[in-house]
């Protein structure tokens, strides 16, 4: 199983449950377009997620009035 540590992923997200929410949204969303598109992942789409986060191809939008 992928831990990513909330150190490993260097964007700017109030809460650790927030990075995990993100994460596992962009990851169904990367699965859900390589079913759409019969496309075979080689990799896991958790691990696909984490990358495009860390590499800040996607960001977390969190409430400004958010409760820390």
């Amino acid at each position: 199983m992928l831990k990513p540590s909330e150190n490993l992923i260097d964007c700017p997200h109030k809460s650790h449950y927030s990075l995990v929410v993100a994460v596992a949204k962009q990851a169904r969303k990367i699965s859900q377009e390589a079913e759409e598109n019969h496309v075979i992942l080689d990799e896991k789409p958790v691990e696909i997620a984490v990358r495009d986060f860390r590499e800040h191809k996607c960001l977390i939008k969190e409430p400004e009035d958010a409760v820390i």
